[in-house]
C-alpha cells in the first residue's frame, strides 16, 4: 500500500513537472512570437499616416484601402525590423517594415539607427522640389561619398519617389522617400535594381516596402526549434548545416552567383559597398538556383563605413567591428579605429563558401578548388589596394566552377 502511494505520488509529481515545463515552453514561444511579430501594428501605424495624408507610395492604396496587399507568415528575426511574406494580387513578395525605434537611420559613430522624436517630419511643408533634390544629394554624398555621377543617383532616387509616375513628387511621396533613403537595404536595391542577384523592389508606403520573394531563404542549413538548438554542439550543428544542401553542381551555380554579387558591389556605378554579415540567412536562391540576396541591411557604403570607423574610440581591435564581418584595426597611439577594412568582400565570401563547396566536390577539381579557395581566404586589406590580385582570384574561381557545370542540366 505504501509502495502504491509512493508510485502514485511519483507519477503525480512528474505529471505536474511535465505540465509546468510544457506550459513554460508554450509561454516563452508565445511571448517570443508576440514580441517578434508585430507586423499588424506596423501596418496600422503606416495606414494611419497614409489616411492622414502624411505619406504616400505605390503600395499604400493596396495595403490600406483595397486590402489587396496581405501580410502572410512572420519571418522577423528582430522586433524592430518586421518581415512578413506577402501576397499582392498575383505577386508573391516580402514586406519589410521598421518599428518606431529605428524609423530614422543616422550613420553616426556607431553606424546604428537613432530614434527621432517626430516621424516622417522631413521634408517640411513648403520645401521646393529643388530644395528636396539638394537634401537627397547631400544625404547621398554622406552615404556613398563624393561620386562623379551623384546627380544620376539622385535622379534615380527621385524617379522611385514618384510612385504614381505622374512626373511630380508630392509632399507625402517625398516624406516616404526620405524615410526609405535612410535604410541601407533600400538604397542598395535602387542602385542594383537591374542586377540579377538583387530582389526587385515592388512598392512602398512610408518606410514599409515590398520586395520580390526569394523561394529558398537560407544558403544552407536546416531550421530546428530553439529548444532543440540549445542541445546541439556547435561542431555537430555546422556538420548538419552542410548535410541539407542542394547537389554539388547546383551549389556551384549558387556560389558563382555570390561571386557575381561581390563584383556588382565592388567598383559599382555608385561606389563600393562592404558586406558586413556573411551568415547563411543573408543569402538565398530561387528554383533555378540563382543566388538572391535575402537581407542587405548589413551591406553598407564603404564611404560611410570609413567615416564612422574613423571617429570610433577603441582600446583594441575588438572595438573596431561593425556587424559580424567588417573589422578595422585599432591605432593604439590615437585610441581610434583605422578606416580601412581588414578583409575584402571576396575573402569573406570564400569563407562562407569553403565548406559549402568542398563537401561533395568532384575529385578531379577538388584539389584545385581547395587551393583557389585558400588563396582567396588569404586576401587582406581593401580590394582597391590589390585590385589585380582580387580580380584574378575571383575570375579563376568562377571559371573553375563554371567549366565544371556548364555542360550539365543544372547550369
Amino acid at each position: 500500500m505504501a509502495r502504491f502511494s509512493y508510485l502514485r505520488m511519483k507519477y503525480l509529481f512528474f505529471s505536474w513537472l511535465a505540465v509546468f515545463v510544457g506550459s513554460w515552453v508554450v509561454y516563452v514561444q508565445y511571448s517570443s512570437y508576440t514580441e517578434l511579430c508585430r507586423g499588424h501594428k506596423c501596418k496600422d501605424t503606416i495606414c494611419d499616416k497614409y489616411r492622414k495624408g502624411v505619406i504616400d507610395g505605390s503600395a499604400c492604396s493596396s495595403l490600406c484601402d483595397k486590402n489587396t496587399l496581405y501580410l502572410g507568415k512572420c519571418l522577423s528575426a528582430k522586433p524592430n525590423n518586421q518581415v512578413y511574406t506577402s501576397i499582392w494580387g498575383d505577386l508573391d513578395g516580402v514586406i519589410k517594415c521598421q518599428m518606431e525605434e529605428i524609423l530614422h537611420y543616422d550613420l553616426g559613430a556607431e553606424m546604428e539607427p537613432r530614434k527621432e522624436v517626430v516621424l516622417f517630419d522631413k521634408p517640411t511643408r513648403g520645401t521646393s522640389m529643388e530644395k528636396f533634390k539638394e537634401m537627397v544629394l547631400s544625404h547621398l554624398k554622406v552615404k556613398v561619398g563624393e561620386q562623379a555621377n551623384l546627380q544620376d543617383l539622385a535622379l534615380l532616387i527621385l524617379s522611385v519617389a514618384d510612385s504614381n509616375k505622374d512626373g511630380h513628387i508630392s509632399l507625402p511621396e517625398a516624406k516616404s522617400a526620405w524615410a526609405l533613403l535612410q535604410l541601407n537595404e533600400f538604397l542598395l536595391m535602387v542602385i542594383l535594381q537591374d542586377k540579377e542577384h538583387t530582389p526587385k523592389l515592388l512598392g512602398f508606403c512610408g518606410d514599409l516596402y515590398v520586395t520580390e520573394k526569394v523561394q529558398y531563404t537560407y544558403l544552407y542549413g536546416i531550421t530546428v526549434p530553439w529548444l532543440v538548438e540549445l542541445w546541439i554542439p556547435s561542431g555537430v550543428r555546422r556538420s548538419m548545416d552542410q548535410w541539407f544542401t542542394p547537389s554539388w553542381p547546383r551549389k556551384a551555380k549558387i556560389s558563382i552567383g555570390l561571386l557575381e554579387f561581390v563584383e556588382d558591389i565592388f567598383h559599382g556605378t555608385f561606389g563600393n559597398f562592404l558586406m558586413c554579415d556573411m551568415s547563411a540567412g543573408t543569402f538565398g536562391y530561387n528554383d533555378k538556383h540563382d543566388l538572391k540576396m535575402v537581407d542587405m541591411r548589413k551591406v553598407v557604403p564603404e564611404a560611410a563605413f570609413k567615416e564612422a570607423m574613423r571617429d570610433r574610440h577603441c582600446e583594441d581591435d575588438k572595438d573596431c567591428v561593425y556587424g559580424a564581418d567588417c573589422q578595422t584595426s585599432c591605432d593604439l597611439t590615437k585610441r581610434r579605429c583605422t578606416p580601412e577594412a581588414i578583409r575584402p568582400n571576396l575573402a569573406k565570401a570564400c569563407q562562407a563558401l569553403k565548406d559549402y563547396l568542398l563537401r561533395g566536390a568532384p575529385l578531379e577539381i577538388r584539389e584545385e578548388l581547395e587551393k583557389q579557395l585558400y588563396s582567396c581566404l588569404a586576401l587582406k586589406g581593401s580590394a582597391e589596394q590589390m585590385e589585380i590580385e582580387h580580380s584574378l582570384i575571383l575570375n579563376n574561381l568562377k571559371t573553375l566552377l563554371w567549366n565544371k557545370i556548364s555542360h550539365t542540366k543544372d547550369s
